[in-house]
């Protein structure tokens, strides 16, 4: 019996993914504030966007965004995207009643208010419980619930290919018992 062909596969790993990712990486809708701390900042209020550097911590409530460098820009609207880079940035955020906590790796993370996109690029690693997702880029449209990966960057970085390994659930053992 031949497998199933490689892009229906790939279609298939990617919507057992969706729900381990975020809902989206923050909450504009939230009263919760987005903290930023860093070593250093450097704001640009005619531009709308401050570069911070430096052990850089993006926190609402308990998501956390962690990198070496956050560039953030500001909308009409308030918060418009987030652009971190680290070795590697850190996206967590704790279980909810409904999903488990999700930890995510990458040299890039991206996010996108306006679209409700994140965005994670480069040796990127998403995390839920034991289950595992990598790929050179992985992208969640967290309005549309829609998963992508990618195995190679624009630039032709990443193995070619995309990874997901899903633990089994519940009291089942090998033997079925």
């Amino acid at each position: 019996m031949k497998s199933v062909s490689n892009p229906l596969r790939y279609a298939l790993l990617l919507l057992a993914l969706a729900p381990a990712l975020p809902a989206a990486a923050f909450d504009m809708n939230s009263g919760a504030p987005i903290r930023i701390t860093a070593d250093s900042a450097r704001l640009d209020e005619s531009q709308g966007s401050a570069i911070y550097r430096g052990n850089v911590d993006v926190r609402q409530g308990e998501v956390l965004l962690t990198a070496d460098r956050v560039e953030v820009y500001r909308g009409s609207e308030g918060l418009d995207r987030i652009h971190a880079r680290g070795q590697p940035a850190t996206y967590d955020r704790p279980a909810t009643a409904s999903e488990g906590a999700v930890h995510a790796e990458a040299l890039e993370i991206r996010y996108s208010a306006s679209e409700n996109l994140l965005r994670f690029e480069q040796q990127a690693t998403v995390k839920q419980g034991e289950d595992e997702f990598r790929g050179a880029i992985i992208t969640y449209d967290a309005a549309n619930r829609i998963v992508t990966g990618e195995g190679r960057t624009g630039d032709g970085e990443g193995s070619g290919r995309v990874e997901m390994v899903i633990q089994p659930r519940g009291n089942n053992s090998p033997s079925g018992n």
